[in-house]
């Protein structure tokens, strides 16, 4: 007498539903379906720029300015990513890109050049960013309290420094790097940097164990606790990796400006949260995408360079991107409900 067969189960020991999808090719429709809505955004937005100024918007320098103008910002949004997505928040990351740039074009650190300028925003960005995974992750402080209290203070000592002045920067190396004569195949070396950088973010996140971490602290800290992940260990270590992201994102800004200003980074942090966010990466944690933080990037940087083109008023342009921020957030909850 034949034995009967047991049907098949998934991981989780339960017999699926017959014609019921795999769990994993559901959260890739799903994906899917925000990238190419982002995708479709951006499209309609360089289809807008181009009708209205054609042969401005379309112009290379314009596409390369627009490119290039997206790269700073968007370094500081793949940190802020993974911090959002841990379940955490930093409204610091504009005022240390301030302090950074800052300090590291102080003419006692130009004195040592090229590497000097590079050393310094990185450490400044690292330290910045130490204090407040400190504060957060051992001194138990609310997340929105530490980088509320980091972003006063280093707006504040990078106004000391400068005393209210614009501080110049003389290296060669460092200037060189602006100019036309060091773009790549027509690709400024800044892009390049802001590529490699989300590259880096996107293998981070989805490939390593570290990117595991991250999605399950954000998911449920207590669990993620019970399963042997250092909780506080591994917030430190994300609000270093945001702090380097905003040393790197400081020193092309000094790139891009030729000097240093306790004005730079003004407003960063809410077009890097809000890039993240329309990007797809959860506000509440648990699910974060580098690929949609970029393109939020990419259509943001897009609306402020057609709102320019077309001489249309600031307020207006800023109008616009909170109804997208809006868009964005009820279209989350709408997908977190239907889950």
């Amino acid at each position: 007498m034949t034995q009967p067969v047991s049907p098949p189960r998934d991981s989780t020991g339960k017999v699926p539903s017959i014609g019921q999808p795999p769990a994993w090719r559901v959260l890739v429709g799903r994906a899917d379906v925000r990238t190419l809505s982002l995708l479709g955004v951006l499209a309609a937005l360089v289809l807008i720029g181009g009708i209205t100024k054609p042969d401005e918007f379309l112009d290379t320098r314009n596409l390369q300015l627009v490119l290039t103008q997206a790269s700073v910002i968007g370094v500081v949004t793949v940190g802020v990513t993974f911090v959002i997505t841990s379940g955490g928040i930093d409204l610091s990351v504009g005022a240390i890109v301030a302090l950074a740039s800052v300090w590291a074009t102080t003419v006692a650190t130009q004195e040592y050049g090229f590497a000097g300028i590079l050393f310094t925003a990185m450490v400044v960005g690292v330290g910045c960013g130490l204090v407040n995974g400190l504060l957060i992750a051992y001194g138990g402080m609310v997340p929105f309290i530490a980088t509320l209290a980091m972003l006063a203070s280093a707006r504040g000592l990078a106004l000391q420094i400068t005393d209210g002045r614009t501080q110049i920067v003389t290296v060669d190396g460092v200037l060189k790097l602006g100019e036309r004569d060091s773009y790549v195949l027509g690709i400024p070396p800044l892009v390049l940097v802001f590529a490699l950088v989300t590259v880096i973010g996107w293998l981070v996140l989805n490939r390593t164990t570290f990117g595991r971490r991250t999605v399950a602290v954000g998911g449920n800290a207590e669990a993620a606790r019970l399963a042997g992940i250092d909780v506080r260990r591994q917030r430190l270590y994300l609000y270093l990796l945001s702090g380097l992201c905003c040393g790197i994102a400081a020193f092309l800004l000094i790139i891009l400006s030729g000097s240093g200003q306790n004005t730079n980074g003004n407003l960063y942090e809410l077009d890097a949260i809000a890039a993240a966010i329309i990007g797809g990466t959860l506000l509440s944690g648990g699910r974060g995408t580098i690929v949609g933080s970029v393109l939020g990037v990419l259509i943001f940087t897009t609306i402020t360079n057609i709102f320019a083109l077309n001489n249309l008023q600031s307020d207006v342009q800023q109008i616009a991107k909170g109804a997208i921020i809006v868009a964005a957030v009820l279209v989350q909850r709408r997908t977190a409900s239907t889950t």
